[in-house]
């Protein structure tokens, strides 16, 4: 089985219900495991501000699927929340990325692996720290503990933890 990394948010229709709902329904993919997921963070949007803040959270999975199959699933929780793509980085009821699928590296029209702009969000590496403060960013090897210190402080200081155990 391969370990993959989702990155969970949400920030329209009970974010936090939205969030905590789909951490359940991770449980349902065929062939896929959850092992750990982080407690839930607010955060400040990405790109448009007119939006409500985000509730975010990571998983860590061990799944039978290729990447590609577990996008599927994921994009079918996604579609049972009502997720509608109205505009880039714009609101959304759910939005489930994968972030890392163990050591794979790809850039296919539907899919770029690891996600590229994981390091730069601070609400998928803090929480990812949460769960595995010993990850080591493939391909490079980097500790992941090592680009805390490149995120923006901004960033660092509106994130806020909401409650563990989604």
């Amino acid at each position: 089985m391969t370990e993959a990394i989702i990155g969970l948010g949400s920030n329209l229709e009970h974010p936090e219900e939205q969030v905590r709902t789909a951490c359940r329904e991770l449980c349902g993919i065929p062939g896929t495991v959850p092992v750990r997921i982080s407690s839930l963070y607010s955060s400040v949007p990405v790109g448009p501000q007119d939006q409500p803040d985000f509730v975010n959270a990571v998983a860590l999975l061990r799944t039978e699927l290729t990447p590609e199959l577990l996008l599927d699933a994921l994009q079918d929780i996604e579609n049972r929340h009502r997720r509608v793509r109205m505009r880039h980085w714009g609101p959304r009821t759910l939005d489930l990325d994968i972030l890392f699928f163990g050591s794979t590296v790809m850039d296919t029209a539907r899919l770029r692996i690891p996600h590229p702009e994981f390091r730069n969000r601070v609400f998928t590496v803090i929480p990812l720290l949460e769960i595995l403060p010993d990850f080591r960013i493939p391909p490079e090897n980097i500790p992941l503990r090592d680009i805390v210190g490149s995120l923006p402080s901004r960033d660092l200081e509106a994130l806020s933890i909401i409650r563990k155990n989604p």
